[in-house]
């Protein structure tokens, strides 16, 4: 069963009295478990806003044909926001370009706002929180503030706190833009281990072709439509070291390995108009 299939995601927004963007066009995706995928696109290609309907942040619009979404073969499309909260914060986790970071709060505390969103809290959530900053190296930063970090550390922080549920679904949207190429290559190392470790699902959006290259298999959006995704293959997705890369994919761009919660964001509108 997929973990995550869409079918007929529109999404339109309204930037003012005239001006309609139509961000999704009737997009369909599937999502099978342990994949690393990236969505890529230019700036106000949709992608942005794809990564918000499936992550829940946002509601696909209703319509004829009716949107689907399925998550863990269960529909989302009915629920309410409580349903959906308490879905993003016990099976989803988040990471973003900005880092989203408390600036008072240290590393630890950071992690530990994760926690209490899914209910767990004092020691409990304090022993999580080091473990997941452990896990991404960092356990010896868990007292400093988010200025007391480099770009690099922040965007480890973020990470841990999207990872500190264990959830099954990790969607990250352009997690290595404000990072540099080493800075950038380290965090998408940390992700593919975490993919092949603990059987995550990662979906990153992105528009670096670099972070493509170290997924899986590549959904490329562009005005609001998929235009190169057939359906994902069923099963487990094989690690890069078992996959053949001169096999055709199911799904998606074969690409090549690279080393090694609540109010939801705004969409991107990506400096132009236009949600990304």
């Amino acid at each position: 069963m997929a973990l995550l299939e869409g079918r007929n995601l529109r999404k339109t927004y309204r930037l003012g009295r005239h001006n309609l963007v139509e961000a999704l066009r009737g997009v369909d995706v599937t999502i099978e478990p342990g994949e690393m995928v990236a969505i890529i696109g230019p700036s106000g290609s949709g992608k942005s806003t794809l990564m918000h309907i499936v992550g829940l942040l946002h509601a696909p619009d209703k319509g004829d044909p009716a949107p689907e979404l399925r998550f863990d073969g269960r529909d989302m499309t009915g629920l309410d926001e409580g349903e959906r909260t308490r879905i993003r914060a016990h099976e989803m986790g988040f990471v973003f370009q900005d880092f989203n970071l408390v600036p008072t709060l240290t590393a630890m505390e950071n992690v530990m706002l994760a926690c209490d969103y899914a209910g767990v809290r004092g020691e409990a959530a304090r022993a999580a929180a080091r473990d997941a900053l452990e896990l991404v190296g960092l356990g010896d930063r868990a007292g400093h503030r988010p200025s007391e970090l480099s770009g690099g550390e922040q965007q480890r922080v973020a990470l841990a706190r999207a990872l500190v549920n264990k959830p099954r679904l990790v969607l990250a949207d352009e997690p290595t833009g404000n990072l540099d190429s080493e800075r950038s290559a380290d965090v998408l190392a940390t992700l593919r281990r975490f993919n092949q470790e603990h059987g995550q699902t990662f979906v990153l959006v992105t528009h670096d072709p670099e972070v493509a290259e170290a997924c899986d298999r590549v959904i490329r959006v562009r005005d609001g439509r998929i235009r190169e995704a057939p359906a994902a293959a069923a099963g487990p997705v094989a690690t890069p070291a078992a996959a053949d890369p001169a096999a055709p994919a199911a799904t998606g761009v074969p690409v090549a390995s690279a080393p090694t919660p609540g109010a939801s964001p705004e969409p991107d509108h990506g400096g132009a108009g236009a949600p990304s």
